[in-house]
């Protein structure tokens, strides 16, 4: 399918503008393809929306008013990506995810999905973009030329930002066709089970890769020194202290 989904006329590239904003002309997804042996750019992707939630946990105590001591992060759920893709006769929407539906084989149903996939996602960075950091003073950093090559991505050895979602999941699957609509869209929520941005980097956590020290909440250096002899007295004689 690597031929039939990408070297037809359908799936010609054309130009895109270069500009400091993200666009989604510059946006490619890869998978691979029922019948490809390496990852292939999904053509015809109408959208393709990831999103990720995590509860944050708020610390109180009783005695101390209406007050936050804390904001803790809980466990962050599963990545979704929600997909949405024209219908082609040569590659459906399993087929681009590696199962073999459609043409290729007996795929039909999402109880015929048995092994994960991999999913890569490419943004790459406008030569207007990379000019403007190449000649900044600020020292901002870029993914350096040909980072993709190795990946067998990139044959140009322009600057892009790289994730990686791994182990994923259908868990939605859905099709319309309309008699007012001659496009048939093709709908999927993919669940992922991890994201990184190089699989060949582990992510520590002294790194200063994620964090900008300079950037922690000023509220992590207040120091509260409690006031001695605040409790109050038996014979109700004492001042309650704030926050009592």
């Amino acid at each position: 399918m690597g031929a039939r989904d990408r070297d037809t006329y359908v799936h010609r590239f054309g130009v895109t503008p270069e500009t400091t904003s993200v666009i989604s002309s510059k946006n490619k997804i890869y998978a691979t393809p029922a019948d490809g042996s390496t990852l292939f750019q999904i053509g015809v992707v109408a959208t393709f929306d990831p999103s990720e939630t995590r509860a944050i946990e708020p610390v109180r105590g009783i005695g101390y008013g209406d007050h936050v001591a804390e904001l803790v992060p809980g466990v962050t759920e599963p990545m979704t990506m929600a997909v949405t893709r024209t219908a082609q006769y040569l590659s459906m929407m399993y087929q681009v995810f590696g199962y073999k539906g459609g043409i290729d084989g007996l795929v039909r149903s999402l109880r015929h999905h048995k092994w994960p996939f991999d999913v890569v996602q490419e943004i790459v960075i406008s030569r207007l973009a990379s000019m403007i950091a190449s000649d900044s003073t600020d020292n901002i950093p870029t993914i350096p030329d040909g980072v993709n090559v190795k990946n067998g991505f990139n044959q140009s050895g322009y600057d892009a930002i790289m994730t990686y979602f791994e182990g994923c999941w259908m868990s939605d699957y859905s099709s319309s066709y309309a008699a007012d609509a001659a496009l048939v869209q093709e709908n999927v929520t993919i669940n992922v089970t991890d994201i990184i941005a190089n699989q060949a980097s582990d992510y520590i956590e002294t790194s200063s890769q994620l964090f900008n020290d300079t950037a922690r909440s000023k509220i992590i250096g207040v120091k509260y020194v409690p006031t001695t002899g605040s409790i109050p007295e038996a014979s109700g004689t004492a001042v309650p202290q704030a926050g009592q």
